[in-house]
């Protein structure tokens, strides 16, 4: 049997997803200030206005297909609008500025800043009206194990099975909200734990599809459709799976999405969220979370921690920034 070993790279094309850091830093730079203000409103301007910014420098003809503020009512980069300076290539673009408005307009943990760019024409682009899904997600070596459309109890039988463990020993992530009270019941009656988080399932469903973070085996319930197609770009890079379903928030909406012909049963995997092959993804932690640390500032500038991943290598880089807007000697006094 051939031992794999690593491979020097022989490619000298541009990683993107290195500058997208740049961009989702400055946001998380931006909005970090109105840390436990209680201002949702300011923390989303913070972070557009900063994210256009710097997205506008980047080397790239991009089209927003997933952007902010349509669902929440708040400031927005919006969907159709071009970012970038109209240099190659050519690629979808998947923002969300703060991922935890709230967690961070309340000073709570795990608020993210969030990029994801791939070929265009290759992102999910949810249909007018749609705003939420139903999400399963897990890592690559439990792809093959889950069904969305099969009982909880089933689910976490066939992930037990396939991590050789019983299902006492799962976690499962859930959004704490008055939806989710039968997932919540159907977890317990099985024996499984359950760790329930405020906002963010982005990271929530990153780390359940990490294979090297073992807090989360994997993610239930119903979030943000935006939300669903940055995990899947996460996943994609990593080799994970997650499955979806359009999920209407009432009876109203049920029947104006039915008549606009949408399927509810229609199931979408990671490929058909994302379907590109070159899919890059940033993340920068605004508030600490276990993801990432959150930013830090100090009289000299501030501290940052990002994830970048890349679909086409499979890498993910973690990367710990100074930024320094005050230099020794320099409008300072001893």
């Amino acid at each position: 049997m051939e031992e794999e070993r690593f491979v020097q790279s022989g490619t000298r094309e541009r990683n993107l997803g290195i500058e997208l850091i740049r961009v989702t830093e400055a946001a998380a730079l931006s909005a970090g200030r109105w840390m436990g203000k209680g201002n949702k409103e300011m923390v989303d301007q913070a972070a557009v206005d900063a994210m256009r910014q710097a997205v506008d420098g980047v080397d790239m003809d991009g089209i927003v297909v997933i952007g902010e503020g349509e669902k929440d009512e708040a400031p927005m980069l919006y969907i159709g609008e071009h970012v970038g300076n109209g240099g190659e290539p050519e690629v979808d673009v998947a923002v969300d500025p703060v991922d935890g408005t709230r967690l961070l307009a309340l000073g709570l943990p795990g608020a993210l800043a969030v990029v994801a760019t791939a070929e265009r024409g290759t992102m999910y682009a949810a249909p007018p009206g749609v705003f939420y899904m139903e999400k399963i997600a897990v890592g690559p070596a439990l792809r093959n194990a889950i069904d969305i459309n099969a009982p909880v109890a089933v689910n976490l039988d066939r992930i037990a099975r396939a991590r050789d463990a019983r299902i006492d020993d799962l976690t499962v992530a859930i959004l704490d909200r008055p939806r989710h009270a039968g997932i919540i019941r159907q977890v317990r009656e099985v024996g499984a734990r359950i760790r329930l988080i405020g906002d963010g399932d982005v990271a929530a469903a990153i780390q359940a599809a990490m294979e090297d973070y073992r807090g989360i085996d994997v993610l239930l319930g119903v979030g943000g459709a935006p939300e669903a197609v940055l995990a899947a770009a996460a996943i994609k890079c990593i080799g994970g799976e997650i499955q979806c379903k359009i999920w209407p928030r009432n009876d109203e909406e049920r029947e104006k999405l039915k008549s606009d012909g949408i399927d509810f049963n229609q199931v979408y995997r990671t490929d058909d969220l994302v379907k590109g092959n070159d899919v890059s993804f940033a993340a920068t932690g605004i508030t600490t979370g276990e993801l990432l640390d959150g930013v830090q500032y100090f009289g000299w500038g501030a501290r940052t921690s990002s994830v970048m991943m890349r679909s086409r290598s499979g890498t993910v880089r973690y990367i710990q920034a100074r930024h320094k807007w005050r230099k020794p000697g320099v409008g300072m006094t001893r």
